[in-house]
């Protein structure tokens, strides 16, 4: 293999792949990054078991291929030498099979390469019927769910967003059984099959950090284990996780004993203020009681002090609530919501707090509320 490639386009593409290996790897295959090298480009491909990511240069930005072939070699010192290389032409080249010359001007590196044969084989094939949405779009879906899922590997289905998919349906949904986070999409084609899968979180938050033209459309293809991402020159596979996800339809009333409207700018400062003088010993707890019209947040630390703020809100009756609630909780979900004024309906103190728009029943927050009453 030899090669000439500008600096900078070849680090645009390390970048990618570099976010496919995880240093926690016991085999040493998967932290290296494989180029391969044809008539038509360069691929250069990552894996770490858990996501894989393929990332192709098309000949036209390479300045010279002189000699096709694949190398495979590590991950962070490919990617560290490139990096501190000067924006100018780089020369690769494989001098044997177990080691490469990386040359730029006056500097020059070599670097032992891993036997090809031993690299997984990723698999990347693309299923028929991909599912295609906006870049933006998905990345709103995830940002507005992500944050509600677990990272306690102790149940291993709350760390993914489960997606159900139903005719032209999508419906997302994150949860750690003490907050939730649901989104429902109308899609532009109708699936032939129904779709339950879920897919780990924070390759979802990988994925979206390789978007840089939003606008952008993303095929999706889903398969029984695995689900992959095409878009741009980027090719990214995500392994899904097994097992069945809770049943949370039913966590999400029709009826309402008491529902209020109040802006969410107002709200969240009003709470962002109050959370100064709550502690994590004590989760966070903001208290809640409305009187009349009004609304009042209050919180405290013994050893140091409280704070009280108040709001004016809309009631749809003349009920009354007490409820207490984490402050991290419902600030992550309003800062979900994209709109300037909110609905929240309660059952009772015990009873889970609904968040939405009132425009719109398609991003659905809910929080589950702490016994202090």
């Amino acid at each position: 293999m030899k090669i000439s490639i500008k600096q900078n386009i070849l680090m645009e593409h390390l970048n990618y792949a570099i976010k496919g290996i995880s240093s926690k790897n016991i085999r040493p295959i998967l932290n290296c990054i494989k180029f391969e090298l044809t008539k038509d480009g360069l691929y250069l491909l990552s894996t770490d078991n858990d996501i894989a990511i393929k990332t192709f240069i098309h000949k036209k930005d390479i300045d010279n291929i002189d000699t096709c072939g694949e190398i495979v070699v590590s991950g962070k010192y490919i990617y560290d030498i490139v990096k501190k290389l000067p924006n100018d032409i780089i020369h690769i080249e494989t001098l044997d099979n177990s080691k490469i010359c990386i040359s730029a001007l006056n500097s020059t590196f070599y670097l032992n390469c891993n036997n090809v044969q031993d690299f997984p084989d990723l698999e990347l094939e693309e299923s028929k019927n991909p599912i295609i949405l906006n870049k933006g779009l998905f990345k709103n879906i995830i940002n507005q769910t992500a944050f509600a899922s677990s990272n306690q590997e102790s149940r291993p289905v709350l760390t993914g967003i489960n997606f159900k998919i139903e005719n032209n349906i999508m419906e997302c949904t994150a949860t750690d059984s003490y907050r939730l986070a649901k989104k429902v999409l109308e899609l532009n084609t109708t699936v032939s099959e129904q779709i339950n899968i879920i897919i780990p979180t924070k390759n979802l938050l990988e994925l979206t950090r390789l978007f840089l033209e939003e606008e952008e459309n993303l095929e999706i293809h889903i398969f029984t284990n695995k689900i992959i991402f095409k878009f741009a020159s980027i090719v990214m596979l995500s392994r899904l996780i097994n097992g069945e996800y809770p049943d949370t339809s039913k966590l999400i009333p029709k009826e309402y004993l008491l529902t209020m409207k109040v802006p969410l700018n107002e709200f969240y400062s009003a709470i962002d203020r109050a959370s100064l003088l709550t502690n994590e010993e004590d989760k966070n707890t903001i208290k809640l009681e409305s009187k009349g019209s009004s609304i009042l947040l209050s919180s405290n630390i013994p050893e140091i002090g409280n704070v009280e703020e108040k709001l004016s809100v809309v009631k749809n009756n003349s009920e009354e609530i007490k409820i207490a609630f984490s402050s991290k909780y419902m600030m992550d979900a309003l800062k979900a919501l994209d709109c300037e004024e909110i609905e929240i309906m309660f059952n009772g103190e015990i009873k889970p707090i609904i968040i939405k728009n009132p425009e719109t029943d398609n991003l659905i927050q809910l929080i589950v509320p702490i016994r202090t009453y």
